[in-house]
């Protein structure tokens, strides 16, 4: 019989977290260096050669693009559940500090111009994502120091940008691939230089201070991000609601059908762009010479467009545009970093929809009561904080919808899968999950990957925190998708339909959901492959094919599911 349950945690990554934990229970800064050798010894698969003298470029580069880039100043790190937490501690008024942001995480961060980096966490596993990322940033820091400070006096860093042979000498001095420095320097850009030349005049000490670090402090920070939603929009607590966790862009991009209508403003945008792989692909979008979407395309392009001094104007007008058909943004600022929207389904317009939604089945909502209020997606346990946060205090849940990245150990990049079991690496549950969504309901949508369903995940504690020897486990145990946030909203639908706290350590059969419920990842990393991931920290364009089929896949079935509703008290 196959078992259903895989072993738990690897020892190494035990023993890290027990470590970091027992550490920041301090009220003094944790030295990151104290860290070093065990983070070192758990192995990491995503941080392979840690122990090497060698630098290591894909970790390096992996916590580069999930630190703001003020690190490179920063010397402590201070982690706090709210603005109020960090007064209250006496570290001050951290919303006058400089905002600063990731490129390719999501985390409010406030920077004091000097040496400090508040950083607003919403549950543990920020804490669990954070401190790997410092540590290996911290180790690959100082080897690349080490090996600066002994570059030979052939080599001239000033020199590095106007003579391939120099670039080419650098990366051999540095231990690397010209391919591992090449991808250094398109992160970098401009910076490429002077960090370089920052990194071999400084040696890394970085500190860590965790202030409150309570359960209830996080209930307390996620209660108060609610009810900011609840100011927006009052009637959230009566009116019957289709939950999703996906991102900001694509439900509302799908329903109100504003980059579809701006289609010449974008054309002349790429007419003139200096992008001249955006404008060839939208040539060949036009002849018909590749098979990728054209709405997918505006999409992407709109989102380009507005972040330039020509497309400004777009912000406001689309703003009023997105009322007009039915969609509130929320923004969270004051709160952790989960921005929301509610679309009144009442409001919506049908003919202005992306045409993939257009079905003669659905007819008018104008009778509907029922709102979706999409969240972007949380990072781990924030996930169990924020579902049970809106299933106490919203309106009748009719719908449960996550959207979600994933690393996947049998696909490639741009796969979507669809699991019926999850193992839950945060209280050890396995549950097996009436999943309503089959490879049909997407495959249609999807151009360039593959759609695989009936498969297993696993939801882990942090990015950092498997090696391959765990990872060898699940996968002989048919594990094939690697996420971070299904076991935590499993635990909070189990608490919405029974009546006791989630289970440990057991087999949990979710079946009779008095509501609808569905779950879809798509593959953007390949962990098992060096440095794969999607679209090198932020979406790339081929990333809209699975974001938009996945989408595509929700909004149908919210359609689908609502219209029936309405038409039996019609």
């Amino acid at each position: 019989m196959e078992r259903t349950v895989p072993y738990t945690a690897s020892e190494e990554v035990e023993l890290y977290l027990r470590t970091y934990y027992s550490l920041l229970r301090s009220t003094s800064d944790v030295q990151i260096r104290t860290l070093e050798e065990v983070h070192s010894a758990t192995n990491s698969l995503l941080h392979p050669g840690a122990r090497s003298e060698a630098p290591d470029l894909s970790a390096f580069i992996y916590s580069i693009l999930r630190l703001p880039d003020c690190i490179q100043q920063v010397k402590t790190v201070i982690l706090g559940q709210s603005s109020e937490v960090f007064r209250r501690e006496g570290v001050g008024d951290v919303e006058s500090w400089q905002p600063v942001a990731a490129r390719a995480r999501r985390r409010r961060c406030y920077f004091d111009g000097d040496e400090t980096l508040a950083c607003i966490i919403a549950s543990g596993s920020d804490i669990d994502d954070v401190v790997p990322l410092l540590t290996a940033y911290q180790i690959e820091w100082r080897k690349l120091h080490r090996l600066l400070r002994q570059l030979p006096a052939s080599i001239s860093l000033r020199n590095v940008e106007q003579n391939p042979a120099v670039f080419n000498e650098l990366a051999a001095a540095l231990a690397m691939d010209v391919e591992d420095l090449t991808r250094l320097r398109l992160v970098w850009g401009a910076a490429f230089i002077p960090n370089l030349e920052h990194i071999a005049q400084s040696s890394r000490r970085l500190q860590i201070r965790l202030l409150s670090g309570t359960l209830s402090e996080y209930r307390r920070a996620t209660h108060a991000w609610w009810g900011n939603i609840e100011r927006a929009f009052p009637s959230v607590r009566e009116r019957p609601v289709y939950f999703v966790s996906s991102n900001t862009h694509s439900l509302v991009n799908l329903i109100s059908g504003f980059a579809l209508q701006q289609r010449e403003v974008l054309a002349r945008y790429l007419e003139e762009t200096d992008d001249a792989d955006l404008a060839r692909e939208w040539h060949d979008i036009q002849e018909q010479n590749v098979p990728s979407s054209q709405e997918n395309f505006l999409y992407y392009v709109m989102k380009k467009f507005m972040q330039t001094s020509q497309g400004v104007e777009l912000h406001q007008m689309r703003r009023d545009y997105e009322r007009s058909v039915g969609v509130c943004r929320i923004d969270s600022s004051h709160y952790f970093d989960v921005d929301a929207q509610i679309i009144e389904l009442s409001k919506v317009n049908m003919a202005w929809m992306d045409p993939r939604i257009c079905d003669p089945q659905f007819g008018d909502f104008a009778n509907s009561d029922a709102l979706i209020l999409n969240i972007d997606y949380p990072l781990g346990m924030a996930a169990y904080n924020i579902l049970t946060e809106i299933a106490t205090y919203a309106g009748e849940v009719l719908g449960v919808y996550i959207m979600g990245k994933a690393a996947t150990l049998n696909g490639v990049i741009g796969d979507v899968m669809i699991p019926t079991v999850i193992h839950d690496e945060h209280y050890r549950n396995t549950f097996i999950l009436p999943n309503t969504f089959k490879a049909a309901d997407v495959a249609s949508y999807l151009v360039y990957g593959t759609v695989l369903d009936n498969q297993k995940a696993v939801t882990v504690r942090g990015t950092f925190l498997q090696n391959a020897r765990y990872m060898d486990v699940f996968y002989r145990e048919g594990y094939t998708d690697i996420e971070m946030e299904a076991g935590p909203y499993l635990s909070a639908i189990y608490e919405m339909y029974r009546p006791t706290r989630h289970p440990v350590d057991e087999i949990v059969y979710l079946h009779q959901l008095p509501f609808d419920f569905g779950l879809l990842h798509y593959a953007s990393d390949t962990p098992l492959g060096k440095g794969k991931n999607l679209g090198s920290g932020s979406l790339s364009y081929f990333g809209m094919d699975p974001t938009y089929a996945t989408s595509l896949a929700i909004l149908r079935r919210i359609l689908k599911l609502e219209q029936k509703r309405i038409s039996t008290y019609a």
